[in-house]
Protein backbone atom coordinates (compact mmCIF):
# COMPACT_ATOMS: atom_id res chain seq x y z
CA UNK A 1 0.00 0.00 0.00
CA UNK A 2 1.44 3.10 -0.95
CA UNK A 3 1.92 5.67 2.15
CA UNK A 4 -0.60 8.39 1.22
CA UNK A 5 -3.21 5.36 0.63
CA UNK A 6 -2.35 3.79 4.14
CA UNK A 7 -2.11 7.09 5.84
CA UNK A 8 -6.12 7.85 4.87
CA UNK A 9 -7.10 4.69 5.72
CA UNK A 10 -5.45 4.91 8.78
CA UNK A 11 -6.79 8.50 9.54
CA UNK A 12 -10.48 6.66 8.51
CA UNK A 13 -9.84 3.60 11.05
CA UNK A 14 -9.37 6.69 13.92
CA UNK A 15 -11.70 8.51 13.26
CA UNK A 16 -14.18 5.55 13.48
CA UNK A 17 -13.06 4.03 16.08
CA UNK A 18 -12.78 7.86 17.96
CA UNK A 19 -16.24 8.07 16.87
CA UNK A 20 -17.62 4.37 18.23
CA UNK A 21 -15.65 5.36 21.55
CA UNK A 22 -18.24 8.84 21.68
CA UNK A 23 -20.78 6.96 20.57
CA UNK A 24 -20.57 4.60 23.83
CA UNK A 25 -20.35 7.35 25.97
CA UNK A 26 -23.53 8.87 24.20
CA UNK A 27 -25.12 5.36 25.16
CA UNK A 28 -23.96 5.64 28.60
CA UNK A 29 -24.79 8.79 29.21
CA UNK A 30 -28.86 7.41 28.34
CA UNK A 31 -28.19 4.54 29.97
CA UNK A 32 -27.56 5.63 33.12
CA UNK A 33 -29.48 8.78 33.74
CA UNK A 34 -32.90 6.94 33.99
CA UNK A 35 -30.72 5.18 37.12
CA UNK A 36 -29.86 8.50 38.23
CA UNK A 37 -32.69 10.17 38.08
CA UNK A 38 -36.70 10.01 39.80
CA UNK A 39 -38.03 11.84 36.78
CA UNK A 40 -40.43 9.20 35.04
CA UNK A 41 -39.87 12.21 31.67
CA UNK A 42 -36.13 12.32 31.64
CA UNK A 43 -35.94 8.36 31.86
CA UNK A 44 -38.69 8.00 29.06
CA UNK A 45 -36.80 10.47 27.18
CA UNK A 46 -33.85 8.72 27.53
CA UNK A 47 -35.24 5.33 26.64
CA UNK A 48 -36.54 6.71 23.61
CA UNK A 49 -33.60 8.39 22.36
CA UNK A 50 -31.57 5.05 22.45
CA UNK A 51 -32.31 3.51 19.18
CA UNK A 52 -31.32 7.21 17.38
CA UNK A 53 -27.47 5.66 18.39
CA UNK A 54 -28.20 2.28 16.82
CA UNK A 55 -26.91 3.40 12.98
CA UNK A 56 -24.00 5.47 13.86
CA UNK A 57 -22.54 2.74 16.01
CA UNK A 58 -23.01 0.02 13.47
CA UNK A 59 -21.76 2.30 10.66
CA UNK A 60 -18.63 3.33 13.19
CA UNK A 61 -17.90 -0.50 14.11
CA UNK A 62 -17.85 -1.35 10.57
CA UNK A 63 -16.22 1.38 9.38
CA UNK A 64 -13.20 0.52 11.93
CA UNK A 65 -13.54 -3.29 10.78
CA UNK A 66 -13.15 -2.39 7.12
CA UNK A 67 -10.15 -0.08 7.02
CA UNK A 68 -8.79 -2.28 10.14
CA UNK A 69 -8.68 -5.32 7.18
CA UNK A 70 -7.55 -2.93 4.84
CA UNK A 71 -4.36 -1.95 6.81
CA UNK A 72 -4.04 -5.44 8.03
CA UNK A 73 -3.72 -6.57 4.65
CA UNK A 74 -2.31 -3.57 3.12
CA UNK A 75 0.89 -3.03 5.66
CA UNK A 76 3.61 -5.34 6.76
CA UNK A 77 1.39 -5.96 10.09
CA UNK A 78 -0.62 -8.57 8.20
CA UNK A 79 -4.27 -9.52 9.81
CA UNK A 80 -2.57 -12.44 11.34
CA UNK A 81 0.80 -12.00 11.59
CA UNK A 82 0.80 -10.08 15.21
CA UNK A 83 -1.24 -10.74 18.09
CA UNK A 84 -1.89 -7.57 19.06
CA UNK A 85 -3.72 -7.48 15.30
CA UNK A 86 -5.39 -10.65 15.54
CA UNK A 87 -6.84 -9.72 19.15
CA UNK A 88 -7.77 -6.06 17.72
CA UNK A 89 -10.14 -7.60 14.68
CA UNK A 90 -11.24 -10.18 16.88
CA UNK A 91 -12.38 -7.57 19.64
CA UNK A 92 -13.82 -5.49 16.63
CA UNK A 93 -15.71 -8.28 14.97
CA UNK A 94 -16.82 -9.47 18.29
CA UNK A 95 -18.18 -6.05 19.02
CA UNK A 96 -19.83 -5.33 15.77
CA UNK A 97 -21.80 -8.51 15.88
CA UNK A 98 -23.09 -7.96 19.26
CA UNK A 99 -24.52 -4.54 18.40
CA UNK A 100 -26.23 -6.46 15.53
CA UNK A 101 -27.40 -9.45 17.54
CA UNK A 102 -28.02 -8.06 21.42
CA UNK A 103 -27.55 -4.29 21.50
CA UNK A 104 -30.09 -3.53 18.47
CA UNK A 105 -33.28 -5.04 19.78
CA UNK A 106 -32.44 -4.09 23.28
CA UNK A 107 -32.40 -0.47 22.04
CA UNK A 108 -36.08 -1.10 20.64
CA UNK A 109 -37.39 -2.64 23.60
CA UNK A 110 -35.95 0.79 25.18
CA UNK A 111 -37.38 2.77 22.94
CA UNK A 112 -41.01 1.03 23.60
CA UNK A 113 -40.51 1.07 27.25
CA UNK A 114 -40.21 4.63 26.84
CA UNK A 115 -43.20 5.17 25.02
CA UNK A 116 -45.10 3.55 27.61
CA UNK A 117 -43.21 5.56 30.68
CA UNK A 118 -44.33 8.84 28.25
CA UNK A 119 -47.60 7.73 28.39
CA UNK A 120 -47.92 7.12 31.93
CA UNK A 121 -48.74 3.66 31.31
CA UNK A 122 -46.45 0.83 33.63
CA UNK A 123 -44.14 -1.21 31.81
CA UNK A 124 -44.27 -5.23 31.40
CA UNK A 125 -41.54 -7.01 33.04
CA UNK A 126 -39.73 -3.88 33.97
CA UNK A 127 -37.27 -1.44 32.42
CA UNK A 128 -34.44 -2.81 30.25
CA UNK A 129 -30.97 -3.35 31.81
CA UNK A 130 -28.91 -1.65 29.29
CA UNK A 131 -25.97 -1.10 31.79
CA UNK A 132 -23.18 -3.98 30.33
CA UNK A 133 -23.33 -2.84 26.89
CA UNK A 134 -21.15 0.62 26.89
CA UNK A 135 -18.92 -0.65 29.82
CA UNK A 136 -18.15 -3.54 27.74
CA UNK A 137 -17.66 -1.89 24.47
CA UNK A 138 -16.14 1.11 25.96
CA UNK A 139 -13.41 -1.08 28.02
CA UNK A 140 -12.70 -3.37 24.61
CA UNK A 141 -12.27 -0.05 22.65
CA UNK A 142 -9.53 1.24 25.04
CA UNK A 143 -7.74 -2.29 25.01
CA UNK A 144 -7.82 -1.92 21.39
CA UNK A 145 -6.52 1.56 21.37
CA UNK A 146 -3.50 0.30 24.04
CA UNK A 147 -3.08 -2.76 21.64
CA UNK A 148 -2.71 -0.19 18.81
CA UNK A 149 -0.03 1.84 20.60
CA UNK A 150 2.39 -0.92 22.50
CA UNK A 151 1.72 -3.68 19.99
CA UNK A 152 2.66 -6.61 22.45
CA UNK A 153 3.42 -10.17 22.38
CA UNK A 154 5.07 -10.69 18.94
CA UNK A 155 3.82 -12.26 15.89
CA UNK A 156 1.43 -15.55 16.30
CA UNK A 157 3.89 -18.45 15.45
CA UNK A 158 3.16 -20.16 12.05
CA UNK A 159 2.27 -24.11 12.52
CA UNK A 160 4.15 -25.80 9.90
CA UNK A 161 1.96 -28.43 8.19
CA UNK A 162 5.27 -30.20 6.84
CA UNK A 163 6.61 -30.08 3.45
CA UNK A 164 3.90 -29.08 0.72
CA UNK A 165 3.38 -30.41 -2.63
CA UNK A 166 5.78 -31.60 -4.45
CA UNK A 167 8.46 -31.78 -2.24
CA UNK A 168 11.49 -34.61 -2.18
CA UNK A 169 11.50 -36.99 0.34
Amino acid sequence: MRPRTRKGVLVAHIVGVGAWIGLDVMLGVLVFTPLLTTDPAVTALCYQAMPLLFWPILVSGLTSLVTGVVLGMGTHHGLVRHWWVLVKLVLNVVLTALVLVLLGPAMDDAAHAGRLLAAGLPVDGGLPNLVFPPIVSGASLVVATVLAVYRPWGRVRRVDAGPGPGARA
